[in-house]
């Protein structure tokens, strides 16, 4: 009777598991994706890069499964629209930032779980515990105060940009929202596949958005850096999945989005840099965030 009630309570923090594995390995990510950026190689092509490396990953789930991928109709939108809404964020985001101030871009977007919470909360009815509930109040505002950038010199025309910023809070917060709702009856692998799908489907549109007129490193710093920086995105991606299928998407996004305390704690080690105020509460509250939500 141990051993059964020992294994019930493994299989119920399985969840917690894969959460943190994604929040480890984005936290992890995040510390070294700019050094392919200011190394010459644009985060344009990184994007086709990162698509790549989807491949490897979500070959490993299917071999898993035994190949079993699903590939009805239902399957195959619900899996898409989880990818193109994942994908093509990315490639907004990256507008966005041409025109607009990354110090308010960065934090309005950390926010999307704000909307899968409440989607959820609303047709899947997800429900949470008080300290739960306060444990995702407080992930909200350490993910807000971990994504703060230093304020630039760089001047903004139009409103575009904010718009743009606004969707893709959206379409992420609703990404994670049909992930769940399409983990309810599809296996989390056939998922990621139709997100690796259609991530390489935006590979040309990322082509495009490329300055070809500025030098580009294709050397070790460049793709080849890249890619073994971006498989880390795509793991995390992927046990991202395997959490949501788990867990409520109400717990578990807001806990894998205190990833960028990971990035704070590594750059804290490697770069001797020292975090402001700002980034020292956003850890503070991050730490009692994960506490309160590992119930």
């Amino acid at each position: 009777m141990e051993f059964k009630s020992l294994a019930i309570r493994l299989v119920s923090k399985t969840w917690l598991l894969y959460a943190m594995v994604t929040a480890v390995f984005w936290g992890i990510w995040g510390a070294f994706i700019e050094i392919p950026e200011k190394s010459g190689f644009p985060a344009t092509l990184g994007y086709c890069i990162w698509a790549i490396t989807m491949i490897p990953c979500s070959l490993t789930a299917l071999w898993f499964i035994s190949w079993k991928l699903e590939y009805d109709k239902r399957s195959m939108i619900l899996g898409s629209i989880v990818g193109l809404l994942g994908a093509a964020g990315q490639l907004i985001l990256f507008q966005a930032l041409r025109d607009g101030p990354a110090y308010v871009v960065f934090p309005l977007i950390s926010l999307f779980p704000i909307v899968t919470i409440f989607l959820s909360s609303i047709f899947l009815k997800e429900k949470a515990s008080p300290r739960q509930w306060t444990g995702i109040a407080i992930a909200l505002i350490a993910i807000f105060f971990l994504s703060y950038q230093a304020p630039s010199d760089k001047t903004t025309s139009g409103s575009l940009w904010l718009i743009l910023t606004i969707l893709v809070f959206i379409m992420w917060g609703i990404q994670a929202f049909f992930m769940k709702f399409s983990n309810n009856t599809m296996k989390a692998e056939s998922i990621f596949f139709y997100m690796m799908v259609t991530g390489l489907s935006l590979i040309p549109i990322a082509v495009l958005m490329t300055d070809f007129s500025k030098p580009i490193n294709l050397e070790m710093k460049g793709p080849y850096l890249a890619f073994l920086i971006h498989l880390l995105n795509s793991v995390g991606a992927l046990t991202l999945v395997y959490a949501i299928r788990y867990g409520k998407s109400i717990i578990v996004v807001p806990l894998t989005g205190l990833s960028p305390i990971i990035t704070v704690i590594l750059s804290l080690i490697m770069y001797a840099i020292i975090p402001g105020s700002i980034l020292a509460i956003g850890v503070f509250l991050a730490m009692i965030a994960i506490f309160l939500l590992s119930e």
